[in-house]
């Protein structure tokens, strides 16, 4: 029961989330009337947001456990997205341009953007405890999002605030399956929210001391977050290759939504491919395919090609979101899981972009998307290549030193089917 009720958790979640972000640079350029290098300062100050979110984040859900507090909080701040859009946000960024930066960067963060990272690691977390797949649930995320996104540029070409509106109607539905989501083995739940109230900062902070770490926010911070900078941008490039805006959004909406379907599929196969491939390589071959879409988009400018490359990400996203559980698991102590995806990826990852945006603005508003996009898949292929040797070996696994369960947790908490 606990599979379909975080399953359509995800779903409502992501519905939610497409439907106020799927169409976000083609929101700012078009509707707000930002330049590109405008809007890459929004994706930077919206990045430095959940730098600040992330760590508090990823600590409370590990002290929390099976626990649903944050989920609440951050369900309560989805169903204010159409009011904070429209009356909010939108304006403050037409008016009071810095305000606006802080003002969404903050809600956004703190709304979607880490909170997804807290709903994915809660429920691998259920996951683990269940037995079931983390892929398996989460691959109702995708169809969500595809769901929500193939209306949303229909939507977005009558009124884009009717896009907002639905979204905080879907969050209603996402708070109450939070709300059904029952966790009933009272020995192992309280053996793991033992386990969880055991976590410290000083555990988290000895996350610094492991190369495993190290080698993971490299990764990240070079790679995912160069790709995630070039992929936030990529829809306004895309609809400047159709004749009209409005058949462009169009377009995009559909493919994207056509996209994020076959990538539902990717979520239920990538855990086969990556078992048999191991986190590290699946995590490579993963960078490889980033690397690869970014740097055709530079080098093709025909609708339909530029539409095939955007597929690419139906194979990219499932193999590396599903590595990425996997190496946690595999080399760090797992009551740390949510502060290590939330502090190792995400907000590693947010870091980068942080960073980077500003720089890809200033290439796209001085060379161009196309030379710019080659620039950074350059960076990428380089880093992947990088990481060969800073990644750690999976047959290594866990480090020597990694802080200890509790003895109640260790003995009450069997370890159910792993991810």
């Amino acid at each position: 029961m606990n599979f379909t009720l975080a399953s359509a958790a995800l779903f409502m979640f992501f519905v939610t989330w497409s439907l106020s972000w799927s169409l976000f640079s083609i929101w700012l350029t078009q509707d707000i009337g930002l330049s590109a290098g405008r809007s890459s300062l929004v994706i930077s100050a919206n990045a430095v947001g959940c730098l600040l979110t992330m760590p508090l984040y990823g600590y409370v859900q590990d002290k929390l456990g099976l626990r649903k507090n944050l989920l609440y909080w951050i369900g309560g701040l989805m169903l204010l997205v159409g009011p904070m859009y429209i009356y909010v946000y939108g304006p403050l960024l037409k008016t009071h341009f810095a305000l606006g930066l802080v003002v969404g960067s903050v809600y956004l963060a703190m709304a979607f953007a880490v909170a997804v990272a807290t709903l994915e690691s809660y429920t691998e977390r259920l996951g683990r405890f269940h037995g079931f797949e983390f892929g398996r649930a989460r691959m109702f995320g995708s169809l969500g999002w595809a769901a929500a996104t193939f209306f949303a540029g229909r939507l977005f070409n009558i009124d884009p605030e009717l896009n907002f509106w639905a979204a905080s109607v879907s969050a209603a539905v996402f708070v109450a399956l939070i709300a059904a989501i029952r966790v009933t083995d009272g020995r192992r739940s309280a053996a793991v929210d033992a386990a969880a109230s055991s976590v410290s900062l000083t555990d988290v902070r000895s996350l610094l001391r492991y190369p495993a770490f190290w080698g993971l926010l490299l990764f990240v911070v070079a790679v995912t977050a160069t790709y995630n900078t070039y992929d936030q941008m990529f829809p306004s490039y895309f609809s400047s290759r159709f004749g009209t805006k409005a058949e462009g959004n169009q377009m995009y909406s559909d493919l994207n939504s056509f996209q994020v379907f076959l990538e539902a599929g990717g979520m239920a196969l990538a855990p086969f491919l990556v078992n048999r491939l191991g986190p590290k390589r699946s995590l490579l071959l993963s960078g490889f395919v980033m690397a690869t879409r970014i740097g055709l988009s530079g080098l093709v400018t025909d609708p339909m090609a530029i539409s095939a490359v955007k597929l690419m990400h139906a194979a990219e996203l499932p193999i590396m979101l599903i590595a990425i559980f996997k190496y946690i698991n595999r080399h760090f102590e797992s009551r740390l899981s949510s502060s290590i995806y939330l502090v190792g990826f995400q907000l590693a990852a947010q870091l980068g972009a942080a960073i980077i945006s500003p720089l890809a603005g200033i290439g796209y508003d001085s060379l161009g998307f196309a030379p710019t996009y080659l620039l950074m898949a350059a960076m990428v292929a380089a880093f992947t290549a990088v990481s060969v040797a800073t990644l750690r070996p999976d047959a290594k696994g866990l480090p020597e030193s990694v802080p200890d369960v509790p003895a109640s947790g260790r003995d009450a908490v069997p370890e159910p089917a792993s991810l």
